[in-house]
């Protein structure tokens, strides 16, 4: 079986929290295990944006190849080889 290979961009204050504006993680099934493996290679502080406690922050969008995880299955959305990952906080108008 070959390994899956996320790039996963960052944006304004993840960007900050993990020190990088992008980066590609392997062995992730989902976007949960994903997110897990992220807070794994860049620490807590990235860890304190993404989640409160076990729950992931209302704050924290997550796009996986331009589709909203919202309109997919969550944090359960299967990831496969090559999927890009965009994480950011909310949008607002101007």
């Amino acid at each position: 079986m070959s390994v899956v290979a996320v790039t996963v961009k960052f944006f304004a204050n993840f960007r900050e929290a993990a020190g990088a504006d992008k980066t590609v993680i392997e062995g992730t099934a989902d976007v949960s295990s994903l997110l897990k493996a992220l807070v794994a290679k860049f620490g807590e502080k990235l860890g304190r944006q993404l989640f409160d406690g076990e729950k992931l922050r209302e704050t924290v969008n997550i796009i996986v190849n331009g589709r909203s995880v919202n309109l997919l299955q969550g944090l359960h959305t299967k990831l496969k080889d090559g999927d890009v990952v965009a994480i950011f906080p909310p949008v607002s108008g101007g």
